[in-house]
């Protein structure tokens, strides 16, 4: 036998009831929130107060001030053990002070005044290879360093002219290469002069010298616009068989 279900147990059909109270219900509480009175608090009197804001008040930072007390005076000397008295009566002498003031009808005697002439400022013998302006060999020209290129090639062309090769196979040295250096200086005239060798027989020391006296006179050379002494250094070297 099947149980058959109750239709009173089938929530479904209150379905609006309950909707209905529920609105009912939200309406009521809407209604007494709105009825609901209110009163205003009231407070007691409590007199006349003022509130004073308080006044920040800036304090000066103020320096502590140091006196520096002077130091004390140095103490009086102290008095002499003995002391002498001078009686009145003894006459002092009077040392009289001549003046010195002259007067303006007496001739003053002045010492003659000399006029120091400053010293020239020496220059010494200068070396060729750093004189500012080289000395000038007759004929040549052109900028500083083409004269120094000149003065050389002109001195090495007197000296292979004038100087004679057959004395050192006259002389029985041994065969080989035979060197000789000769100094000389090209003084502030543009003369010859201070002529020194050395060469390995005393014949071609003098040869040498005699050959470098012939050179002619130049153009001296100069050092700071000044005519100077330059110093010249010459190596002379040949063959003999």
């Amino acid at each position: 036998m099947e149980v058959k279900k109750n239709p009173k147990a089938n929530l479904e059909n209150y379905t609006k009831l309950f909707m209905q109270l529920g609105l009912v219900l939200a309406l009521v509480i809407v209604y007494i929130a709105i009825e609901k009175k209110t009163y205003d608090k009231t407070y007691s009197d409590l007199g006349d107060s003022i509130l004073q804001e308080e006044v920040e008040e800036d304090i000066p930072i103020t320096e502590r001030i140091i006196e520096v007390k002077p130091p004390p005076p140095p103490p009086p000397p102290a008095a002499p053990e003995v002391i002498e008295v001078v009686e009145d009566d003894e006459e002092i002498e009077e040392t009289i002070i001549e003046s010195t003031e002259t007067d303006e009808t007496e001739a003053v005697e002045v010492e003659e005044i000399v006029e120091e002439e400053e010293e020239e400022e020496v220059i010494e013998d200068v070396p060729f290879a750093i004189i500012e302006e080289v000395p000038v060999f007759p004929g040549c020209k052109g900028s500083k360093s083409e004269l120094k290129k000149c003065l050389q090639q002109k001195i090495q062309k007197h000296v292979a002219r004038k100087f004679n090769a057959d004395l050192a196979n006259e002389l029985g040295l041994p065969p080989g290469k035979k060197r000789i250096i000769v100094q000389f200086k090209i003084d502030k005239s543009g003369n010859i002069s201070e002529i020194r060798s050395r060469a390995p027989h005393k014949r071609l020391q003098q040869e040498a010298e005699r050959v470098i006296k012939t050179l002619p006179k130049m153009t001296p050379g100069k050092q700071r616009g000044r005519a100077v002494g330059v110093k010249y250094s010459l190596p002379i070297s040949f063959n003999v068989e």
